[in-house]
């Protein structure tokens, strides 16, 4: 199973970097994903045994290393070049996103809890790697990641596409637009694509206020953990604090790629490990996915992430206006 994982992984990768894909914002997290399932559903294997145990590792220990890995693709000095709007920018946005979300998803869809968490926690900070690094805090169920996945992969894509569109339109200074692309959009690699349509000075501004939404996934995901150890007290379960390290270990990355000035050799074989490994967690989830499992989920999470898609691109562009205008 291992080496099956690995041969998605690289696979989606390679294709990741090809012109046709990165000019549709296709990062190899939602190719691998896409591959994985396909395989799952073709080869349909049983996950058993050895197999099972490989694809649990993958997704939680690669998983987590890839994330911790990929705080070498951000530095505090980015971030300062960008200001400080641009922070309290993703701040805003993440807050709105995730209250909104899980309302509307609880309260008016009557989806389950962890579907409704999952989906607007990948809304907000970075499509599929959020989801995954959040669902072992929440608990959530296999089926409640995969269709969190499905919708948020599918509507990042088509908001990727939105955005050299809306820039034909509003006149807005590159720059500036750059930063409304990182702080809306859901996946670095369609923040990287849809930054390229406008030109290099916003490709490396929406770069950088995606990445900061990236790091802002640790209190994230250290705030839901503690709400649900609240919640799981209040009941009588005795559950642990859930403590997400990792991505304490992401900011650690960061934090020594702000200092340390590593050869770029070296430093492009972190980016690819960290690719690789997040690749290879994509995979597993989905070899273990079924169709029938997206299938009846019903339209609801669709509706979810459609209604977080409206609000991160029309909210978005009026803070974006309002911060910078």
């Amino acid at each position: 199973m291992l080496i099956r994982l690995l041969l998605i992984a690289v696979a989606a990768t390679a294709l990741a970097q090809t012109e046709s894909f990165a000019a549709i914002g296709l990062s190899a997290l939602p190719l691998a994903i896409l591959m994985g399932i396909t395989y799952g559903n073709v080869a349909q294997p049983e996950n058993k045994g050895r197999d099972a145990a490989v694809l649990a590792f993958s997704q939680q220990k690669l998983l987590r290393l890839g994330i911790i890995l990929f705080g070498f693709n951000l530095s505090f000095q980015q971030i300062a070049a960008v200001g400080y709007q641009a922070i309290l920018l993703d701040m805003i946005v993440i807050a709105v996103v995730l209250s909104l979300g899980i309302f509307v998803g609880i309260r008016l869809f009557r989806l389950p809890r962890e579907v409704a968490i999952l989906t607007s926690v990948g809304s907000a900070i970075c499509g599929a790697a959020a989801i995954m690094a959040t669902e072992p805090v929440i608990r959530a169920k296999e089926r409640d990641v995969t269709v969190a996945v499905a919708t948020v992969v599918l509507f990042g894509t088509l908001a990727m596409f939105s955005y050299p569109v809306i820039y034909s339109f509003v006149g807005m200074d590159p720059s500036l637009f750059g930063i409304y692309i990182g702080s809306t959009v859901h996946e670095v690699a369609q923040a990287v694509a849809a930054g390229q349509s406008i030109g290099g000075e916003a490709m490396q501004n929406a770069v950088v206020a995606k990445l900061i939404r990236v790091m802002l996934l640790a209190p994230v995901v250290i705030a839901l953990g503690s709400l649900y150890f609240r919640q799981a007290s209040d009941s009588g379960e005795r559950r642990p604090v859930p403590i997400p390290w990792f991505v304490f270990g992401f900011i650690a990355t960061a934090a020594l790629n702000s200092v340390l000035m590593l050869p770029a050799i070296v430093l492009e074989g972190l980016q690819l490990a960290s690719q690789l490994s997040l690749a290879i967690a994509m995979a597993a989830l989905g070899i273990k996915t079924r169709w029938a499992t997206i299938r009846q989920a019903g339209i609801k999470p669709l509706a979810l992430s459609l209604v977080l898609f409206v609000v991160l691109m029309l909210g978005g562009f009026g803070l974006n206006v309002l911060f910078y205008g």
